[in-house]
């Protein structure tokens, strides 16, 4: 077979500033455009090919969709394709979205057949990645390799330091002086309150209002024993039975 023409674009992952642009399982990618025109026909498909780092060198081409190297064969073949797209998608018309989402498929780890996935990627790689032009007699185009992509590490609980970190001593000093001045000053406000009301309470008429001294006779009352607990209840402090 003719081998492919060799493009020059080079994939990488977008510049701009996006959300979740690479994490542990996934990465952004810029979509080409305008990079296969001249090569492509109607029923062309581009494919994406995945591969670990250091066996992008070995990889070979399919010679037809048949061959095509799936997801689940990344941990032994160190590669596979995805993201079969028509090759119209990709021309300098088409309405498409800027970016494409290698490993965004999450579904992939339960489909037992063997077509195409886009699964989540299974190690912080690190990856590189190319477009490949195929037609119905095999592959036409290839964009050259990426440069390596590397994924975000998950960080191991046991990494984390549970004690958070020490304040300065300036910093305690700090608050420690505010804290003074807010007893201080909510002393001195209950203070000026409790004047108030005293000196309200001094300055009442008591001519009129006095009360007359009564005699009363009070009746002892016992004080109020706990009922006995039910059978059965063991109560243990501070809660209720």
């Amino acid at each position: 077979p003719t081998a492919p023409a060799r493009l020059p674009y080079v994939p990488h992952v977008p510049p701009m500033a996006l959300l979740g642009k690479v994490t542990a399982t996934t990465f952004a990618l810029e979509r080409p455009r305008c990079v296969f025109d001249g090569h492509a026909d109607a029923f062309d498909a581009v494919w994406l090919a995945v591969a670990f780092a250091n066996a992008s060198a070995t990889f070979r081409n399919p010679l037809s969709r048949a061959d095509v190297p799936v997801y689940k064969q990344l941990p032994t073949a160190r590669s596979y394709m995805t993201l079969e797209t028509a090759a119209a998608a990709y021309s300098c018309s088409a309405p498409s979205p800027p970016v494409l989402r290698v490993g965004g498929d999450t579904a992939c780890r339960d489909q037992g057949r063997q077509d195409p996935c886009n699964g989540p990627l299974p190690s912080p790689g690190p990856y590189r990645v190319k477009f490949l032009l195929m037609g119905c007699r095999g592959p036409k185009a290839e964009t050259r390799w990426s440069e390596p992509i590397l994924l975000r590490r998950a960080v191991s609980p046991s990494t984390i330091d549970p004690v958070p970190p020490r304040r300065g001593s300036a910093v305690v000093v700090i608050a420690s002086i505010l804290a003074s001045l807010g007893a201080v000053l909510a002393t001195a406000v209950l203070g000026a309150l409790g004047a108030k009301v005293w000196g309200s309470l001094c300055h009442r008429d008591l001519g009129t209002d006095a009360f007359i001294r009564r005699s009363y006779r009070t009746h002892h009352i016992p004080p109020a024993l706990p009922q006995p607990l039910p059978p059965g209840c063991s109560c243990s402090p501070p809660g209720p039975c």
